[in-house]
């Protein structure tokens, strides 16, 4: 019960975190809109194919400063992960994380009261951005550490996989949510996600157990043992209440410790040397910069090139989240079978690169088109995004080299999705800097990108490889 109730409430916790990130992409198009289609200007003394656009966004250079929008919370929020993990690792989760929801729900609900206070100084919405994307970091490296304490090695990556849709089902609803008032009060699309994510923070103060031992249950068992190794099932079973029946000494020896014998937390330098921990870094980089400019940019390519209003074309926009759930699922289920978490990403990120070719030249033909396209495009570009910050990150903040400490997790996360989000920051800066050259270009960088995260990854597809190889030969006889 207790490990379902960590799932629901994280699961929660990280959908309202998506769901306040969402609204910036939605209301793009309408902070500069198609000003001829509403009719004449009705003010002679404004720019008259810009008059009902929202300053400072009613230049030719608007799609800079959105750029510039989107860089100033992604950076803050690359720079912010690597020490996130270091906090968490050493405050209370459950302090942490709430704390950090209620923040972000505060500035996210502030730039939308730009809106109602008529700001229209750049410098103001930069700063609401930069706040925001400093506290949001409290969320991921919080969460996977909650369910990492809570859940072992065998089937993670299914778990974590199913788990990991609250970050499409956050962008599903903010991008409903914002659409509801884009058109009429823009402001709402951001002070009722506010709302929310705060409302959540409180949820999760009150109802959320960091640690199996807080409760009187037994931790989970993070690597199979030889008694265990070919009884998967024998490992989760280990995980419910303490029992004075039926244990065995590896399970005694994950039995709660007096405080005296907690070990410190890992140090940043020690967990670069996790094995591993590089490579997926790296490779998150370059799928993060892909699946980012695409949570930023979709719904105004599509505005450009399928010519829709503002409203459908973030409904539409939607789809391609709709396919990361599914990208997400399929990811951790075949790596859990195949045990080759970076192969996996591997076979999706090759099959990605002419998927997202081949969106851009004909994706727009049709609706029909255009779904299938969008949510094929979902499941290859977030599948392995979602692997690796999820079932992988659990799996080396846990690795056998730590020597059962705990303290890990945290630190671990937080240095894999910090180096990602460097990748999500660059992402939506150079679409900002290439689309005024043509959306092709801007479909060119990301096809390299995903070709670079596979090759990134080629020294761990190997040592699988070879691992499957000799496990084939061993059973042969050979």
């Amino acid at each position: 019960r207790y490990r379902g109730l960590t799932l629901v409430l994280t699961f929660l916790c990280y959908t309202s975190y998506h769901l306040s990130r969402k609204p910036i992409s939605i209301v793009k198009s309408q902070l500069h809109p198609n000003c001829s289609a509403l009719g004449p200007n009705p003010r002679n003394d404004s720019n008259s194919s810009a008059w009902c656009s929202w300053a400072p966004f009613d230049g030719d250079n608007y799609k800079e400063l959105f750029g510039a929008l989107d860089n100033a919370f992604l950076v803050a929020y690359a720079i912010g992960m690597f020490i996130s993990g270091i906090f968490g690792e050493r405050l209370p989760l459950r302090y942490y994380l709430s704390g950090g929801m209620l923040l972000s729900g505060l500035f996210t609900a502030l730039f939308g009261l730009g809106y109602f206070w008529d700001i229209h100084v750049l410098w103001y919405f930069i700063v609401m951005q930069v706040c925001n994307g400093l506290v949001q970091t409290t969320g991921w490296p919080a969460v996977v550490a909650c369910v990492g304490n809570w859940f072992g090695k065998g089937k993670r990556g299914l778990i974590m996989g199913i788990w990991n849709s609250h970050t499409s089902v956050g962008n599903i609803l903010g991008s409903l949510i914002a659409g509801i008032w884009v058109s009429s009060a823009w402001g709402l699309s951001f002070v009722v996600p506010g709302i929310i994510i705060a409302a959540v923070g409180v949820l999760c103060f009150f109802f959320l157990v960091e640690y199996p031992e807080d409760v009187g249950c037994s931790p989970p068992l993070h690597h199979v043992m030889t008694t265990t190794a070919k009884d998967p099932e024998g490992v989760m079973s280990n995980e419910g209440p303490l029992s004075n029946s039926g244990r065995s000494s590896s399970d005694r020896s994950d039995s709660p410790k007096e405080p005296g014998e907690e070990p410190e937390a890992i140090s940043f330098l020690g967990a670069l040397r996790i094995p591993g921990v590089v490579e997926f870094s790296l490779c998150l980089l370059f799928a993060k910069l892909v699946s980012y400019t695409f949570l930023y940019w979709l719904p105004l390519y599509i505005v450009n090139v399928a010519h829709f209003g503002a409203k459908k074309a973030g409904d539409l926009s939607t789809l391609f989240d709709v396919g990361g759930i599914l990208g997400g699922i399929f990811a951790g289920l075949i790596s859990d079978y195949t045990g080759g978490r970076a192969t996996t990403c591997c076979v999706m990120l090759v099959i990605a690169a002419p998927m997202l070719f081949l969106y851009n030249h004909v994706g727009q033909n049709g609706i029909g088109t255009s779904i299938v396209m969008l949510i094929i495009c979902g499941v290859l570009v977030n599948g392995p995004y979602a692997l690796i910050t999820t079932a992988v990150s659990a799996d080396l903040g846990t690795h056998e080299s730590l020597k059962g400490n705990a303290k890990a997790l945290s630190t671990v996360t937080a240095i894999i999705d910090g180096t990602g989000s460097i990748g999500a920051a660059l992402g939506p800066l150079l679409a900002g800097l290439i689309s005024p050259t043509g959306w092709n270009n801007v479909f060119y960088m990301l096809i390299a990108a995903d070709v670079s995260a596979c090759l990134l990854l080629a020294r761990v597809v190997v040592k699988e490889v070879r691992g499957w190889c000799g496990s084939m030969a061993r059973k042969r006889g050979y």
